[in-house]
């Protein structure tokens, strides 16, 4: 697996920003009448969409889908719905005033592939998805680089933070450890 350019180009990119924030503004103002924001269509087939927004460097929601699919748009759409509402803000929801001022990023990834090596990761690269019993997590390509982690921190964090597991659980051959890459591009980038 390599990381690369998953969507074609930086224009494509910027579509796709711009789709979902007016697809996020409809949402927060409950926009009925208006009509429906252009869907840049993008072919290909997607490995999943995460969207996260941002108040600086705060995280104000982020959820995504490991679902393939080739309707680009509309899973963005859906998936920036649920990162409205995403349940670790449900007291704090984002509201149409403070849309605005944060800043939304887009996730594409490649379709997850498990590994018998973790330690093969590359931080910065790689995301995983760590999966064990009924019990799931993962983090995007960019946390280990963002944070520091190295390839075990990145791997044990990722079993406790998210998953609920023992900080060794990836290793253990009853744990699943998928590895993926990202296309993951911020409206800054387009300033």
């Amino acid at each position: 697996m390599s990381a690369g350019t998953i969507v074609g180009s930086v224009e494509q990119q910027r579509q796709l920003l711009d789709f979902a924030r007016q697809t996020a503004r409809r949402i927060l103002e409950n926009a009925t009448t208006d009509s429906s924001p252009v869907a840049p269509q993008i072919d290909g087939r997607f490995g999943g969409v995460f969207v996260t927004f941002w108040s600086g460097r705060t995280l104000r929601g982020c959820v995504g889908t490991f679902a393939s699919t080739t309707d680009l748009a509309a899973t963005i759409a859906e998936v920036t719905r649920s990162s409205l509402a995403d349940a670790r803000f449900e007291s704090d929801p984002i509201t149409a005033a403070e849309l605005p001022d944060l800043e939304m990023e887009i996730s594409i990834l490649t379709d997850p592939q498990p590994t018998r090596d973790p330690l093969s990761l590359i931080p910065g690269t790689h995301g995983i998805i760590v999966r064990r019993g009924g019990r799931s997590g993962c983090f995007l390509p960019r946390t280990a680089s963002e944070r520091g982690w190295s390839v075990v921190q990145f791997l044990s964090n990722c079993c406790t933070m998210k998953a609920g597991l023992d900080a060794e659980a990836w290793g253990d051959p009853q744990t699943q450890v998928l590895l993926f890459t990202a296309d993951s591009f911020r409206e800054s980038e387009f300033a």
